[in-house]
């Protein structure tokens, strides 16, 4: 299936206002908004954190499935696609992982 298709698969994500992965000593390693251009991104990291308890190897492979054609141009571009080229790093190492820290859309400005 393409991207656009595996999207309209995974749980919405209108409560999130951003989720941020942590490294091992729990810094912030990137932070993905819920805004144009990225929700894409937010969607899957969202549905591997749910479903993996972390992005580890094993999510990241996951995610490069849901990714779809964008897999293969971030393959051929690096760093066009830098949500991409973390899982793909991640499922090379195979022993790193990150956790997911949601951060809760709450509506108050």
């Amino acid at each position: 299936m393409a991207f656009a298709d595996n999207l309209k698969q995974l749980p919405r994500i209108s409560h999130l206002a951003a989720i941020q992965l942590l490294d091992s000593e729990g810094a912030v390693a990137a932070t993905i908004e819920n805004k144009p251009g990225q929700t894409g991104s937010l969607s899957v990291y969202n549905h591997l954190g749910q479903i993996y308890g972390a992005i580890t190897a094993e999510a990241a492979k996951k995610g490069l499935e849901l990714y779809a054609e964008h897999t293969d141009d971030a393959r051929q571009n690096p760093g066009k696609h830098p949500n991409i080229d973390r899982l793909l790093a991640l499922a090379a190492d195979g022993k790193r992982l990150l956790r997911v820290k949601h951060l809760f859309a709450t509506g108050i400005e």
